[in-house]
């Protein structure tokens, strides 16, 4: 799942043109987002605020046990590195 600044509509057609098959939840007030410490204070277009790029790796009990965080809107994990820390949790 993803959070995104964005309103439904424009998360949905993001997801739809990306052909991405995960939920993007709408944060346009970044209350979660804020709650997560992902605020990027004027890191968007335009200088609007948005989400700073995040993974979360969360097991069956809930439980955060891996994260990756950077400050670069560019800037995601690879999945080669996202498996191995989810293998690492075997």
């Amino acid at each position: 799942m993803a959070i995104s600044v964005d309103s439904p509509e424009v998360s949905r057609d993001l997801s739809k043109k990306a052909g991405y098959t995960f939920t993007i939840l709408s944060d346009p007030n970044t209350e979660v987002i804020r709650r997560y410490d992902l605020l990027h204070v004027g890191g968007g277009p335009d200088g609007h605020d948005i989400a700073r790029p995040a993974e979360f790796l969360v097991d069956s009990s809930r439980v955060v046990r891996w994260t990756n965080f950077t400050e670069d809107i560019r800037v995601r994990a690879r999945a080669e590195k996202m498996l191995a820390a989810a293998k690492s949790l075997q």
